[in-house]
C-alpha cells in the first residue's frame, strides 16, 4: 500500500522541512520491506484565492481514486501510535492500494474532507503550528512502520 503525507502549502528551506523530509525518507526505506512500497510527501498549492472549500475540492481531486483519507483535524480522534500502526497494517492486508495522511491549510478542511474519511485524527486539544504538524505526522508515519517492523524505535510504557 502506498502512503502519502499530503500537506496544503509549502515550507521554505530550513530545519522543519529537513526534519519532515528525513522522517519521510526513513519511513520510505523501512516501508518497502513491510508492504508499503512508497512513502511520499506531496504539497498542494492553492490556486488563486482558495478558501477551505476550494482547497478541499482541489486536494480530493488530486488523490488517486479509492485512496483512503486519513484527515488531520482539530476535531479528530486521538489514538495511540500502536493503534495507528495496526490500522495501516489492516488496510494494507485488506488490499487497499493507497492511503493519504492529509494536513489542511490555516483554516482547516471543509466538512466534505472529513465526510467519508477512513479516519479523522487530531494531535490533542492544543493548537500546533502547521510546520510542526508536518513533522509530527511524518514522524508518526515512520513510528507506525517501525512498530510494524518490531524496531526498538518505539518503546511502550
Amino acid at each position: 500500500m502506498k502512503l502519502t503525507l499530503g500537506v496544503v502549502g509549502r515550507l521554505r528551506s530550513g530545519p522543519e522541512k529537513d526534519l519532515a523530509a528525513d522522517y519521510i525518507a526513513r519511513a520510505s526505506a523501512l516501508g518497502r520491506g513491510l508492504g508499503f512500497p512508497t512513502v511520499d510527501l506531496v504539497e498542494y498549492h492553492p490556486k488563486g484565492k482558495a478558501d477551505k472549500s476550494a482547497m478541499t475540492t482541489q486536494v480530493m481531486a488530486a488523490l488517486p481514486p479509492g485512496a483512503l483519507r486519513i484527515v488531520l483535524d482539530e476535531r479528530g480522534k486521538d489514538i495511540t501510535s500502536v493503534e495507528f500502526s495496526r490500522r495501516l497494517a489492516r488496510w494494507r492486508d485488506d488490499g487497499h492500494a493507497h492511503a493519504a495522511v492529509l494536513i489542511g491549510g490555516a483554516d482547516g478542511w471543509d466538512h466534505s474532507m472529513r465526510d467519508g474519511a477512513a479516519m479523522v485524527l487530531g494531535f490533542g486539544a492544543w493548537t500546533w503550528p502547521h510546520r510542526l504538524v508536518r513533522i509530527m505526522a511524518a514522524e508518526q508515519i515512520y513510528r507506525a512502520l517501525s512498530i510494524l517492523a518490531k524496531s526498538p524505535y518505539h518503546r511502550e510504557g
